[in-house]
């Protein structure tokens, strides 16, 4: 039998536990002395019949007040299929309950009074089973037997409901009328509504997709722990996030980007050739990697995103509002690390589904943010895979759990910018000068490959450094065999690459550097507009190293040209992907015409003469 996790979800009091309990009930899936117990509490209760909501609502807060708190989960069967149930609560105050709730669903049941109609908490648990990738719903108007099982209210709700649905992701939406404390259309069709053609809850939810979140494809295992028994034996266990493996496949390990290749795969039921997302087992493979908690093992083919700043919706859980720049722990699958909010884009009303601007965000509500951290996470879209694409913010101080993350992709502060959202970035500061000290630099040498960048900030490094200028030269092809060789040259990756060049040179700025010369290709203007907002106006410096693709293609110092026009490289700068020419550069020199000799000679001057100016 397949298996479906559904939850509820909808406003107090709109009878999510009564209808989980009738479910149940009708179902035979209530054992005995539970009923027996639920029996004895509505009579404490004072109440007249049995309260079947009291099946889920078990805290004695929850029996007290009569409205759910915590997370109910329960499990049953029918001839058909396997079921797990989550009831969450209603109350505004317990959304972040309910998000914990509905995150593994494969659908949910969203409950509606029908003589209340669509109220705002009922949109924000809808907007929020959005958010989470629910790919199905099943509308439910309860309490049908006050409004004498009439078709006209239902049908107004079901249009009121459909309007706002439009908006949401979720296409796959069923709707079903119901009377959860009599049982009508729960697990029977009812006789009260004959104007209903449909079936009853149960059937919707045996006809339903099992599974339909599960990324079968994407083969994703965030190492837990490693095994060491002894000196003979190295296990890696986990639980498989998605994706299959089997016994022989070769895998890469993330960050080190080793490949190596499937050993044994053991899970509790013992040794196996093949496992499945949602398994958790240990691994062993073919060769001594290095591997440690918090590290990946993945397809070679298909590789996660890594990156150390996502674009991600964050629900706000925490009664102490969000503080952009303080410093967070992120929970990210089996790694922790470092992290903060640096840019609160924009809230979302729940009722309107518009976007406002906020400088915070309280308990439970939603934003769109960017959070960056301190080491690279191994990512996809929440979408994509509900593991990999999610995470938890930590408060260090109190241990509390303050947010919950889902990843809509990596975050570039520079597209971010350019789409017209708030970039949320001032200057980074750098420390004050002393009043007779010469002004520190940036300068940023971009143009293609072949150009001459880096032959001349070498040669005008040299001019520097016999002047005692303290120079230090930060090239592209070094960073990306080391500090960025997780980046592949897609536009995002590009991006990616020249912020953490940006924050590596405001580093060498603030430990003592006059100028840092950095030769990047940088192709999009973007990219360097946003480098530049990052600095002081006076402290950065672009220079256009300029030449024609037929100079460069003739010098092709490393062969790129060559693999490019072979095939070889799919993403080439000039060839297959765009150069963008600076606009405003401070300095252009045409390499065409210049030599690389020359060319330093005049940027050594230029700089020598932009930098003399005391700072004042």
């Amino acid at each position: 039998m397949d298996l479906l996790r559904f939850s509820t979800a909808g406003s107090v009091d709109d009878g999510k536990s009564t209808l989980i309990g009738r479910l149940l009930h009708d179902t035979a899936s209530i054992c005995v002395d539970q009923y027996a117990a639920v029996v004895q509490a509505s009579r404490s209760l004072g109440e007249d019949e049995v309260n079947l909501a009291l099946v889920t609502d078990g805290l004695r807060a929850e029996r007290e007040q009569k409205i759910t708190i915590d997370v109910a989960h329960r499990y049953f069967r029918t001839a058909r299929r396997r079921f797990i149930i989550a009831d969450t609560p209603g109350h505004v105050q317990y959304t972040r309950n309910m998000v914990t709730g509905a995150s593994t669903a494969d659908l949910i049941v969203v409950v509606m009074d029908a003589t209340r109609g669509l109220l705002t908490q009922t949109r924000r648990h809808a907007f929020l089973a959005s958010l989470l990738g629910i790919p199905q719903m099943v509308l439910a108007v309860n309490k049908m037997d006050l409004v004498g099982y009439a078709q006209e209210p239902y049908d107004r709700i079901v249009t009121e409901f459909a309007a706002f649905a439009n908006k949401l992701t979720i296409r796959n939406v069923s709707c079903v009328p119901v009377c959860a404390r009599i049982g009508d259309n729960i697990v029977e069709r009812s006789t009260r509504m004959p104007w209903y053609q449909g079936g009853p809850l149960l059937h919707l939810l045996e006809t339903a997709s099992a599974g339909a979140r599960a990324n079968t494809i994407d083969f994703r295992f965030p190492v837990q722990m490693v095994i060491r028994p002894g000196a003979s034996f190295r296990g890696y266990a986990g639980t498989i996030a998605s994706g299959t493996v089997s016994t022989g496949e070769e895998v890469m390990v993330l960050p080190s980007r080793l490949t190596t290749r499937i050993k044994s795969i053991a899970a509790a039921d013992g040794a196996t050739d093949a496992a499945a997302a949602g398994r958790a087992v240990v691994v062993t493979i073919t060769d001594e990697i290095d591997v440690s908690r918090g590290d990946m093992l993945v397809r070679p083919g298909n590789i996660p995103d890594a990156a150390s700043a996502v674009d991600a919706y964050l629900c706000w859980m925490d009664a102490e509002p969000l503080a952009v720049d303080k410093t967070y722990l992120l929970a990210h699958t089996t790694r922790r690390v470092q992290a903060m909010v640096t840019n609160l884009a924009y809230q979302i009303d729940v009722d309107t589904l518009h976007r406002r601007p906020a400088a915070t965000l309280g308990m439970n509500e939603i934003g769109r943010a960017t959070v960056v951290t301190a080491a690279p996470l191994f990512i996809d879209s929440y979408r994509l895979n509900g593991t990999t694409g999610s995470f938890v913010l930590v408060d260090p101080q109190s241990n509390a759990t303050v947010a919950a993350g889902m990843i809509r992709g990596r975050a570039s502060a520079a597209s971010t910018a350019a789409a017209g959202e708030p970039a949320g970035n001032a200057p980074l500061a750098l420390e004050p000068q002393p009043a007779d000290r010469r002004r520190r630099a940036v300068v940023w040498l971009t143009g293609l490959s072949g150009s001459g960048k880096t032959t001349i900030a070498r040669l005008a490094q040299a001019r520097l450094l016999a002047e005692t200028e303290r120079t230090v030269l930060l090239d592209g092809d070094e960073l990306r065999q080391g500090l960025c060789r997780d980046l592949g040259f897609s536009a995002e990756d590009r991006a990616e690459n020249v912020r953490r060049a940006a924050e590596v040179a405001r580093l060498f700025l603030l430990h003592g550097a006059d100028i840092v010369l950095c030769t990047f290709i940088s192709p999009y203007r973007r990219d360097r507009d946003y480098v530049r907002s990052l600095f002081p106006p006076e402290t950065f410096i672009e220079v256009f190293i300029k030449a024609d693709i037929a100079t460069c293609r003739a010098r092709d110092p490393k062969g790129l040209y060559a693999r490019a026009d072979a095939g070889g490289l799919p993403q080439f700068t000039g060839i297959s992907d765009p150069y963008e020419e600076p606009t405003h550069a401070a300095l252009t020199l045409d390499t065409t015409l210049l030599s690389a000799e020359a060319a330093a000679a005049v940027l050594h001057d230029f700089l020598r003469q932009q930098l003399s100016r005391r700072v004042r």
